[in-house]
Formats: structure tokens, sequence, C-alpha cells
């Protein structure tokens, strides 16, 4: 089976072709500057030279379109034929409190996605967008939604709840329902394969450190509490985002400057964050580099970003009581030994002690590293996220009648022997161009106790 995944943001659509009998990707991408103009895909496919397409995508059906026809391309093709297509996965960011789980996507379901859509205004309007696209082009197969919000849905109410009128939870369903779940499942499941134990008696904090941040406490294998609210807005500082901060400053500024909810809104998601200290710069690489060049703002963002981070973990390590591994994923969680160090420097307390040369040379998406010290108690894990995997999964489950809740339905990369075989090949071409990074593979060799 070939299952084609769909993760339709705001300008961008990012897909990827997945053969489920040979548990291998097929093909990846991106359509970059979808609604902006200038518009193309930069698409790849196992065994062939990435290729940039250039094609102007008005609307996300026209992206969609680009990407079925570059799939099925004589030349750059991945498939012969749409009809080797089994079925869709569409990423949906907001399920509410009407979805848990993955479901099966039909009229009543996208009538209920539009009635969220004021949950998640930035985000939900494109994937419905996506899904109705993409259900357009290809009528004949199924398509379903994995949720962002589901893996969050086992918090508890004194956890959820805002300290404002009851009645406008009641009213609007204004509460604390937190994002990134499908990455948080993931690597949740995947940390309990490292430490070689049962999932459920896991306690883990998740740093999903990218553009977006999400923290995110596990309780015993389930989501007990998460960084970000209502809205993707509140909790880290982000790329962008401007997270935690007296809500009566938006206020004043309102009143002082006359800026619209609209203005405010622009301000505080696309303006704040680590764009907002440094005035220049969004992604971490930027920052990094000009800190490291004497630049006192980006040195300040960086400072600012590990300090919420921190707190964020000491406060989640109060809660849980007991901690088995402290996780970091996503793009900077991934990627940058200098903002991880930054967060585990003084973590002793607790219990969290890093390994400074296994943090340095843990760069990679391709691997699962170890960077703890032999002397820590808590288990310190860099675990590359795979969202994907788990749409293709949720697909597949949903198509098979297997399919149920977490906590009662086992991935396959739950398998103490499963492995991801094009991050191994991407991996060992990495070492070739890089000879130093094969040395974290005695951080690899014995992360399972």
């Amino acid at each position: 089976m070939i299952i084609l995944s769909f993760n339709c943001g705001s300008s961008s659509v990012k897909y990827q072709l997945y053969n489920w009998s040979k548990k291998e990707i097929i093909a990846k991408g991106i359509v970059e500057r979808v609604t902006i103009g200038n518009s193309f895909c930069v698409h790849e496919v196992n065994h062939k030279e990435k290729v940039t397409i250039k094609h102007d995508c008005i609307t996300h059906k026209e992206a969609i379109k680009l990407i079925i026809d570059s799939l099925i391309h004589p030349e750059y093709g991945a498939i012969k034929d749409l009809s080797d297509i089994t079925a869709v996965g569409h990423r949906v960011v907001h399920g509410g409190e009407k979805f848990s789980k993955s479901v099966i996507i039909n009229q009543e379901v996208i009538k209920t996605f539009k009635e969220l859509a004021g949950l998640a205004p930035l985000h939900n309007p494109p994937n419905i967008m996506g899904i109705e696209a993409a259900m357009e082009l290809l009528p004949h197969i199924p398509h379903m939604a994995i949720m962002d919000t589901a893996w969050h849905q086992t918090m508890p109410d004194y956890v959820y709840t805002y300290a404002v009128p009851y009645q406008w939870y009641e009213k609007y369903g204004i509460r604390r329902y937190g994002f990134h779940g499908t990455s948080l499942l993931y690597v949740a499941k995947r940390a309990a394969v490292l430490l070689g134990k049962d999932p459920f008696t896991c306690n883990l904090i998740s740093c999903h450190i990218g553009n977006g941040v999400s923290i995110n406490a596990v309780k015993n294998g389930l989501s007990y509490d998460t960084s970000m609210g209502f809205t993707p807005l509140e909790g880290a500082i982000m790329g962008t985002r401007a997270g935690d901060h007296d809500a009566a400053l938006d206020l004043y500024l309102m009143q002082k400057e006359g800026f619209s909810p609209e203005e405010m809104d622009t301000f505080l998601n696309k303006k704040s964050g680590i764009l907002g200290i440094t005035e220049k710069y969004v992604d971490r690489r930027d920052v990094v580099k000009a800190a490291t060049e004497g630049d006192k703002r980006a040195k300040l963002a960086i400072e600012m970003e590990a300090y919420r981070l921190k707190k964020y973990i000491g406060a989640y390590t109060a809660v849980l009581g007991r901690l088995d591994a402290l996780i970091f994923t996503a793009g900077v969680g991934e990627m940058s030994s200098v903002i991880r160090a930054k967060v585990l420097e003084g973590l002793d307390i607790l219990g969290i002690k890093y390994d400074p040369e296994k943090n340095r040379l843990a760069k990679t998406r391709n691997v699962e590293s170890d960077i703890s010290a032999l002397d820590s108690r808590v288990k310190i894990f860099i675990i590359p996220t795979d969202e994907e995997l788990v749409f293709v999964e949720d697909v597949i489950a949903l198509l098979e009648g297997t399919y149920d809740l977490h906590t009662n339905f086992k991935y396959t990369f739950q398998d103490p022997n499963y492995k991801n075989l094009m991050r191994e090949k991407a991996f060992e071409k990495e070492c070739k161009k890089n000879p130093e990074l094969s040395r974290i593979k005695h951080i690899r060799t014995n992360i399972i106790n």
C-alpha cells in the first residue's frame, strides 16, 4: 500500500509518499509561497536527484495539483499512476474536544472542522482547504485526518482549565488544548523503547523546539501538561511568537497605540519571539552565528529562550515527581548543541546531567542519541521526530479497522528492532562528509539499558 500525506500550512504544503509494504519513503517535498506568489516545489524522490519546480499556486488546490503532477511526472516522478495511491492522510492542527484520535474524513467531519476553525484561525482554514482540494483531485480513495491536539486529550481538567469565567469554556470552548501532538506522541513512544520500559510507566519531558515550541509533560505515558494553550501563542519563546507574557500589556498597547485586535495578533504571532528580540533573525542558526560574532541582541535571545525552557523543565519535573527522560526534538532541538547546552546547564539539582562532548557531537536529524552524563539520574535523549510516519500508521490502521486510541494501539516504531532505513542511509552519507560525526555511533549503541 502507498500512502500520501499532506501537511497544509497557511503558505506551504508539505507532503510525503510512503510505501507501507517496503516500509520506505518514496518521495517527499514542500510547496512554498502558496497564495503569496512566486511559488515553487522542492521535490525529492528516493534514489533520484532533488528538483525544484517553479509554478504559481494561487490557492492550496493549485499546490496539491502541482504535487500530484510531480509524483507522476515521467522524468522526476515517483509512481506511474495515481491509482497506485491507496489513501491520503491530512494533518489538522485543531480538533478541539470533538476528536481524541484520527478519523476517516466525510462531509460531517469537514463540517465539524469548519465549526472549529475559529479556535485555530491561522491553521485550520488552510488544513480544510487542503483536504477539500485533495478530495476533489483524488475522489476515489479514502482521506483521513490526523489531529495535532488529539495527543493532549488526556490532560486532566485542573490542568487544561483557565482561571477565567467558566462560562467562557462552556460557551466558546476556551481551555488549554496543546499542539505538536503527533510529534510528541512519536518521541514519547520512542523514548520508552530507548529506556527499555513499558510506555505507560514512563515519566517524560519532551521539548519540541522548532520555529514553534512545545514542552510536554508525560505522566505514565499520557500527556499531562503542555506549554501551548488555547492557541499556539502560549508557552515558550518561539521564532516569531511571544509565548508567555502579561496579557495586560496587550491591552495597554492597544490603548496607547490604537492597535486593532488583528494588528495585535500579528505582533504577537508574527513579529515577536526571537524576531522581536533580535529585530533581524528567526532561524536559530543565524542567531547563534550572530551571537558568536558579538551581537548583544542575539546573545540576549539565546539566554531568554534557554531560561524559559529551563523554567518549564523545572516546573514539569516538580509536577511529575519522578522523571525518566528529557527529550529534545524538532529542528532546533535536534541540531542546536548551543541552545541545548544553555538549557541543560545547572539542571544537576534535578538529576539531569549532560555530557558536553556527546552534546557537541549530536547534530544530525538521522539518528537517536543519548547525551546523558554517566552519573545522570535522568536520561537525556535527542530523538528526531517523524510525524509523517504517525500519519501513515494511523491511515493504515483506519483502512484495516485496527485503529484505536494510542492507549490501545501499538505503532511499528515501538518495536525495539524498528529501523528507519532511509535515515540510516542518510547518516552514512553524513559520516562520509564529516568523519567526526561517526563518533556519535558509540552514543547510540548504549542507549537501551
